[in-house]
């Protein structure tokens, strides 16, 4: 991986919800260590949001909504979540809504993940390719990334078969593209801007 060959792309979250959802996430995290219940109310986190939020949408807008009163929101969450999730994770609920930040439910989890994981010495790595990788093809993606990083990678590997050959390879806000699509792209918007270059002078 040479570094012409790396792309930074915006962060998935702005700034300013990213800030606040790491002060959360850690606050969530000191909680969850202090009762050594640290795995299970990430993994529980992470499920709300992957089987709750992302499934309902209906739900997840009424939880963000500014609309909804927070009286009215504490009394759903009651009914969904008291006595059905890890007690750390209830009342972290509950603290978000007395603070109107459920709208950042997403965010916490995938800084909680990062935080947890990086304390641990590992990174969270998602590669994507055309085809599906085999051990040799994984297992230097691996090497390659540890001497990057100087952590162990956590690897998350999907196909894409319209990904036009190579590989896209994304750890948190930085992103190795080596797929044939990306250099074409880079390539006709180099010719874009001289194009504009050329018609402004």
């Amino acid at each position: 991986m040479t570094d012409s060959e790396q792309v930074h792309h915006a962060t998935v979250f702005d700034d300013a919800t990213r800030h606040v959802a790491r002060i959360y996430a850690e606050a969530l995290l000191a909680a969850a260590d202090k009762r050594q219940q640290t795995q299970e109310v990430l993994e529980q986190l992470e499920e709300l949001v992957r089987d709750v939020l992302s499934r309902d949408s209906a739900f997840a807008v009424f939880l963000a909504s500014a609309v909804v009163s927070g009286e009215q929101k504490r009394d759903a969450l009651r009914r969904a979540f008291e006595g059905k999730v890890n007690e750390v994770l209830y009342h972290f609920l509950l603290v978000l809504n007395d603070h109107d930040r459920l709208g950042i439910l997403r965010e916490t989890a995938v800084l909680m993940r990062d935080i947890y994981e990086r304390r641990a010495g590992r990174i969270h790595v998602e590669a994507t390719s055309a085809v599906a990788l085999d051990d040799e093809q994984r297992e230097r993606l691996r090497r390659e990334l540890r001497e990057k990083f100087n952590r162990e990678p956590v690897l998350t590997v999907r196909v894409d078969p319209d990904l036009l050959g190579g590989l896209v390879v994304k750890v948190d806000d930085w992103v190795y593209d080596g797929s044939v699509r990306a250099r074409l792209e880079r390539i006709r918007n180099q010719l874009i801007e001289k194009g504009s270059y050329v018609h402004a002078h």
